[in-house]
């Protein structure tokens, strides 16, 4: 061994501190280090065996946000640790202290970021689960905002402490704001539109929805457009703003469908038989269990032919079960009418046609 090594260790210096310090900070640095990842390790492993004997949630949060712990950040820490023990300068023990604070923001917004994904996967997973195939708008925005919020929080406030004057800088960001806004305007609004869909929820994904000439199930709410499975199978694209302006029928909603039909019989039919007619039609719809009868009533007296109104209640929101049920009810009507002697009426008119030849005495009518 070298005589001359410990005197070299303690007379050379780096920026004003000896070497045998630096060298010691630096076995402080590696033991802090190795110490921080081993109890990072074990906290997490019987953190991970506690949360899967118990059907707490907590457990698993807290788990998965530890997993988030950035490993050059606690090589940071660590060094810092290190640094800590030497005699430094007060102009760079101030440097020392803002690093901390850097170093923990940034692992602290790490964590958050984590428990902003975590929520997020999750509540995928419970619109997975209830047969949603695509993330909803209010997901992809919070995921947006949020994340923008933290960054941009963490941001100012490392920049803060490291002793640049963001008074300035905010003041810019809302001038630059206001233009990019202004130059925006219309996606902005497209914006505003997902957010109220979001929050009011006129529709989500996966409803079948009317507005106008369109009818299809929503895909996709999107932070500009919407977009819509047709039923002749196209995808139709359209904007958030324009969406909402329209009156949309949602009929994923729907509970009870209200059925309002109506039919003629011809005027040979007797106040006898038509009186027969309304208890037929209420006894053919009371036959089914899917359907409700509320009311049928000779309405009125048409140009040609009695006229009849009837309603009742389809039970079931499918459309399928409306159809399936009409159909029963007209050929049941069919069989019912034609077995009491009454028809249905067609459009008719009598045509007089009036000759001045003498030898024609009378005109005679003409059914047409």
């Amino acid at each position: 061994m070298n005589p001359n090594l410990p005197d070299w260790l303690t007379d050379t210096e780096v920026f004003g501190v000896s070497m045998i310090n630096l060298l010691l900070a630096l076995a402080v640095s590696l033991v802090v280090y190795v110490a921080l990842s081993m109890a990072l390790r074990l906290v997490l492993s019987r953190l991970k065996r506690i949360s899967d004997r118990t059907t707490n949630r907590a457990d698993d949060v807290i788990v998965e946000i530890l997993g988030g712990t950035n490993g050059w950040l606690i090589a940071l820490v660590a060094l810092l640790v290190g640094v800590g023990m030497l005699d430094l300068p007060d102009r760079w023990a101030s440097r020392v202290s803002q690093l901390w604070f850097v170093a923990l923001a940034l692992q602290v917004a790490l964590w958050a970021n984590r428990a902003v994904t975590m929520v997020l996967r999750r509540h995928a997973a419970r619109q997975a689960g209830a047969g949603v195939q695509a993330t909803s708008a209010a997901a992809t925005l919070i995921s947006w905002g949020v994340r923008t919020l933290l960054w941009t929080i963490v941001l100012l406030a490392m920049l803060s402490n490291l002793g640049v004057n963001i008074t300035a800088f905010i003041a810019s960001l809302g001038v630059g704001g206001i233009a990019v806004a202004l130059a925006v305007q219309n996606v902005l609004g497209d914006l505003f539109a997902s957010v109220a869909i979001a929050v009011d929820k006129p529709f989500e994904v996966g409803d079948f929805i009317v507005f106008g000439a369109v009818a299809g199930t929503v895909e996709l709410v999107g932070v500009k457009t919407t977009r819509i499975r047709s039923l002749g199978g196209e995808q139709i694209v359209m904007s958030n703003t324009e969406l909402l302006k329209q009156t949309v029928s949602n009929y994923k909603r729907l509970r009870e469908r209200r059925i309002v039909f109506g039919f003629r019989v011809t005027y040979a039919t007797t106040p006898e038989q038509a009186e027969q007619v309304t208890a037929v039609v209420r006894r053919i719809v009371e036959q089914s269990d899917k359907l409700r009868f509320d009311r049928a009533h000779l309405k009125g007296f048409g140009e040609n032919a009695l006229e009849y109104e009837v309603v009742y209640i389809v039970l079931a929101p499918d459309f399928n079960v409306y159809m399936d049920e009409q159909q029963r009810i007209n050929l049941a009507l069919m069989r019912e009418l034609a077995g009491l002697g009454v028809t249905f009426a067609v459009p008719t008119r009598s045509l007089f046609v009036n000759r001045s030849d003498d030898d024609v005495p009378d005109a005679k009518p003409h059914l047409v």
